[in-house]
This record gives structure tokens, sequence and C-alpha cells, in this order.
């Protein structure tokens, strides 16, 4: 066993560190030392951010978006397409998807995929206020906006049947070439999906 090279206090940052996500130990203990050398500078700003948002982060109550207030910014915004709810996992892909601008829509985060392997069934997920707010008159699509692995479209095959009673238009993002992408380098099942959901030129 490494004999310590630092107090407990330093190591246990370095531990919580490198319980992030793409920080292995020696990641986290370049991080740690980074921080510590940018005390005042990065690391006293850092804790207070965490400590703000330990106190005012929330769960948005209507659609799963984390925010500083309830409902969250989204669900307030009224330049926001009422007509339209766009689904996803969790979110990190809301997140990913306001990044890209692709949407006005409103959102919502089931906070997971089916998946019978990790014990996760339909309990677990917010379809049923999905499929509350689908019945939601202003509302006339939802997109699926899931991941194109068995999980996702399972989920998205489920939450499709549940929906039919609401009498919405039920679509999900395309799949197939992404912009940029050379055919030579991609997987077959991409070149199947592309070539089954070709569109007009």
């Amino acid at each position: 066993m490494a004999a310590a090279v630092a107090g407990p206090e330093i190591e246990r940052l370095i531990q919580l560190l490198a319980r992030l996500p793409g920080l292995g130990p020696r990641s986290a203990r370049r991080a740690a030392l980074h921080l510590i050398k940018k005390r005042e500078a990065l690391m006293t700003p850092l804790a207070g951010a965490l400590q703000v948002a330990i106190d005012k982060i929330q769960v948005c109550s209507n659609c799963g978006n984390i925010d500083t207030q309830n409902p969250c910014t989204i669900c307030t915004d009224a330049r926001r397409e009422q007509s339209m709810i766009v689904v996803v996992a969790d979110v990190a892909d809301l997140w990913a998807l306001e990044r890209a601008h692709a949407t006005n829509g409103l959102y919502h985060v089931l906070g997971a995929t089916l998946s019978p392997l990790d014990g996760v069934g339909p309990q677990d997920l917010t379809i049923d206020a999905l499929v509350a707010r689908a019945h939601d008159p202003r509302v006339t699509e939802i997109i699926l906006a899931l991941n194109a692995t068995v999980d996702g479209q399972t989920t998205a095959h489920y939450i499709t049947d549940l929906l039919q009673e609401a009498g919405v238009k039920v679509t999900r993002l395309a799949h197939g070439v992404p912009v940029g992408g050379e055919l030579d380098y991609l997987d077959e099942g991409t070149l199947s999906a592309a070539m089954r959901q070709r569109t007009l030129f």
C-alpha cells in the first residue's frame, strides 16, 4: 500500500475528486494540487459556488430539469413553444440540446431509460407525469430524444404505446450519418438506419 504524501484532509479532497466522471486517481491528484496552488483564485470561489449549489439547486417539479428555481427557467420562459415537449433521459441530454439551440420547445426528463438488467422499470421513471402533460390541450407533439441504444429504443416504444390515447403526434430524432461524417468510418447499424430514413434532396 502506498504511503500517504499529504494530510488526511488533502487525501480526502483527492478521493472525492476521483469520483468525478473522467477523473481517475492521478488526474484527481493533479486537480487537487492545482486547486491548492490557486487557493485564493480558484479553490475559495469553487467552495462558495458548491455551497450555493447545495443550498439553492432543486429539481423542477414540472419537467425534471435542475435549476435554482422551481419551476425552472425553461418552463417559465413565455417565449418557449408550449405545443412541443422534448423527452430526454437525463438532464445532461437537455443541456446538450440547449447548447445546440436544437429546439425552442419544453422538455421532460425521464431520469433514465428502461433497463431490466439494471432493475430500472417504468415506476422508476417520470413516465406518468409525461402522459399527464401530453393530455394538455396545448401540447400537439412529443419528441422522443432518447439514445439510439437498446434501452433508449425500448423506452421510446413503451412511451409511444402509452401516448396513443393522448392524441398527440409522437416523433423521434433522426438516426444516421452525422454532419461532417464520412461513410467509410461509420458502423453498419448507422449506415442501415441512414438508408432506411432517407429523405428527399
